[in-house]
């Protein structure tokens, strides 16, 4: 395996963790925005009003996004494992 091929199977990695990351990452941030929003529209400053919904609503977007996470995942372990089976 020389140098190329290493960078290849890094950014491949990288693009993956960016696909499987990414929508969850922004829909916590777009739930964090509404909610601060509304804190500071209300004026209420308590914490938990800030991370119970923000979990309950990644939980429920992990398990929506989670056949799309498998897939991605699924087919760069396939492409990785062809790579090492045809020796690079």
């Amino acid at each position: 395996m020389n140098a190329t091929e290493v960078i290849d199977v890094t950014r491949d990695g990288l693009v993956v963790i960016l696909q499987i990351g990414a929508p969850v990452m922004l829909i916590a941030l777009g739930v964090g925005l509404v909610i601060s929003l509304f804190q500071a529209l209300t004026q209420i400053q308590e914490m938990t009003l800030t991370f119970v919904p923000k979990i309950l609503v990644i939980f429920v977007a992990l398990i929506f996004l989670f056949p799309f996470m498998l897939g991605v995942l699924t087919a760069y372990t396939e492409g990785l494992f062809s790579r090492i089976a045809t020796g690079g």
